[in-house]
């Protein structure tokens, strides 16, 4: 669960400014805009400096980060010569525009200064570090429990624990719910770990009040006790004990005492590794494509087909590949990206059909130069390939699978793999491709399956397990979520965005739940250069 975005705060400082004060050096202010749409908007400026063509802005500027989309940005520097806001009598000292993405992955940033596309601000160049605001400490706390009161007529209770923090506005916000313990009066809760900034807003003094209930199958659970603590009192150690009061009880009763005392076996704090941590740190994301040219597409010379190409060029093929294809290349160094086609037969014999043949036609260096390098491959051979069948899965699968498992050897976080197979969804080799899936959620691999076209897309929606566990044909159970499925149809008539949005939401957890799982630290984090000592701000 992801509480909230990610917040990121980017450092600015630049060289090399174009002076445009006679005598004397510019003034300069940083602004930053975000694209949305056609339009630019401000979201923050640096201080303004007096007199340096080289400053380092103290002034640091936030924006709210998501993996999932290409957050375009634009900085722009002004030499400031009065007092009004507007910065459209200012001088420019030049700008530059690139992508979220980049600078994340990059941690820091050089770039020379433009005055406009292709015109250079003399020798200007800015530099943006990226640093992630965050809590990335969890609470991680067992209870039991002795004495508690019996509330089942045939029977002992059957407690369970509900951890609620105080909202500003007075109210108790529910953070956290034990299991049940079935029929028993002294429960032992299994170990739990919260973030804090869900379980206390990471305010250690922050009342938190626990209400332990009695559980009914039909929803009226019944209050034994509650007590009101805070995290600074957990930290404590020992065993701390709390009065589980029934404010009704006590009421009534002189004599009463509790209803049960719950105890506190464990608490400690854990550090929870973020997303960007693993990025920031060095780890990179390899983007592989595999292409589904098998039969049921329908032929590609006919308008009917899935592969047809439109007057402008496209197809769902090619429109799905683009929307994904530019938020993950951000993420990757070389943007060398390996693309394979699956289910056609190759010239010049035409004889087998290949289940993992190399786009660009040279198996030994199947790479492409980018998303751009992808589509080039794709409609190169489009006219060459006899489309065949079956529609088998699993051996692309299993190809990315035996790279990423060279990758895992190494033991760092330092390669994470992301296959996106484009198909209109007819699975042949449904069993081997289960068995694929649950093999590869042991490795550092995430697979996203498009459907392209009008199919029902079950054997797809099976695959993505999100209604239950996949399984494999033996009956091993998927060791993490690592399958996500979209039908291309549902996002045909929305903005170009919206696919990837939807089919890359997962990625970040699921490249944090590997490491996890694996006990990998995020590598070591770039260091950030030093900053040039600060320029004196204006009064």
């Amino acid at each position: 669960m992801t509480d909230c975005v990610s917040k990121v705060e980017l450092s600015i400082s630049c060289t090399d400014l174009l002076d445009k004060d006679v005598g004397s050096k510019s003034d300069p202010l940083c602004v930053l805009l975000q694209k949305a749409g056609d339009k630019w908007t401000e979201l923050g400026r640096t201080e303004h400096l007096i007199n340096t063509s080289s400053p380092s802005f103290s002034q640091r500027l936030r924006l709210d980060y998501h993996f999932e989309t290409v957050q375009n940005l634009k900085l722009g520097v002004y030499d400031i010569d009065n007092a009004s806001k507007d910065l459209g009598d200012d001088d420019y000292l030049g700008g530059v525009e690139l992508t979220l993405g980049q600078i994340v992955s990059s941690k820091t940033l050089t770039r020379p200064l433009q005055l406009k596309k292709g015109k250079p601000a003399g020798k200007g160049s800015i530099t943006v570090t990226a640093e992630e605001i965050k809590d990335n400490r969890a609470i991680e706390l067992e209870f039991e429990a002795k004495n508690l009161d019996k509330k089942d007529t045939f029977g002992k209770s059957d407690p369970f624990l509900e951890f609620s923090k105080q909202g500003d506005d007075g109210k108790w916000h529910l953070v956290h719910r034990t299991e049940v313990v079935m029929n028993n009066l002294n429960p032992s809760w299994r170990k739990f770990t919260v973030p804090m900034q869900t379980f206390c807003s990471s305010d250690l003094d922050k009342p938190i009040k626990v209400d332990c209930s009695d559980y009914d199958s039909d929803g009226s659970h019944d209050l034994i006790g509650s007590f009101i603590t805070k995290v600074s009192e957990l930290q404590k150690g020992g065993q701390v004990q709390f009065e589980c009061i029934h404010p009704e009880k006590q009421k009534k009763k002189k004599s009463y005492k509790n209803s049960g005392v719950v105890s506190l076996k464990s608490c400690k704090m854990l550090t929870q590794h973020s997303f960007l941590d693993f990025v920031m740190g060095g780890c990179q994301i390899n983007f592989t494509v595999g292409i589904d040219f098998t039969g049921s597409n329908g032929d590609p010379r006919s308008p009917n087909s899935l592969h047809y190409m439109s007057p402008d060029g496209l197809n769902q093929y090619l429109s799905a590949l683009w929307s994904v294809g530019q938020v993950v290349q951000d993420y990757d160094t070389d943007k060398l990206f390996p693309a394979f086609g699956f289910g056609a037969k190759l010239p010049p014999d035409y004889q087998a059909a290949h289940h993992e043949f190399a786009l660009n036609f040279n198996p030994t260096s199947p790479y492409c130069q980018g998303i751009q390098g992808i589509v080039e491959a794709y409609r190169m051979v489009l006219p060459q390939l006899r489309l065949s069948g079956p529609t088998n899965f699993s051996p692309i699968i299993n190809h990315v699978a035996s790279i990423a498992s060279q990758a895992a050897q190494v033991n760092t976080a330092s390669q994470y793999f992301v296959l996106l197979i484009l198909t209109d969804g007819e699975i042949t080799d449904f069993d081997q491709t289960r068995d694929a899936i649950v093999r590869a959620s042991r490795l550092p691999l995430s697979i996203i399956i498009v459907g392209v076209g009008p199919a029902d897309f079950k054997a797809m929606e099976l695959l993505d397990g999100d209604d239950g566990k996949l399984r494999s044909t033996v009956g091993e159970a998927i060791a993490r979520d690592i399958v996500q499925f979209v039908p291309y149809r549902q996002f045909k008539d929305a903005p170009h965005a919206a696919l990837a949005q939807s089919v890359l939401a997962e990625v970040p957890t699921q490249l944090v739940s590997y490491f996890k799982m694996r006990g990998l630290e995020p590598p070591n984090p770039k260091a950030a250069p030093k900053a040039a000592p600060k320029d004196a701000p204006k009064s």
